[in-house]
């Protein structure tokens, strides 16, 4: 489906792992979703951001968006019953 999650060392490996961890499923399973939302992400953005998620999941995007992706990833595991720092 996308041609990145072939690459090893990527920040979508990066992503995949901490897919992984957070929400304690296999590799196999991570990828899968993280196919599935970078697929719906790619659909429902405008074209010219659209094409910016491959630089940006290759690693070539900006410096620390997957330092902010993270951030952001934490904080919505609070939404849903994780992370929760009380």
């Amino acid at each position: 489906m996308i041609a990145l999650l072939g690459k090893e060392n990527t920040d979508v490996d990066q992503l995949i792992n901490l897919v992984t961890e957070r929400a304690g499923i296999s590799q196999d399973q991570a990828r899968t979703a993280v196919q599935t939302v970078v697929g719906f992400l790619k659909d429902k953005l405008p074209g010219p951001i659209a094409s910016q998620l491959d630089g940006v999941l290759s690693g070539q995007g900006s410096g620390d968006m997957m330092g902010q992706a993270q951030q952001t990833l934490g904080g919505l595991g609070g939404m849903f019953g994780g992370n929760k720092s009380d």
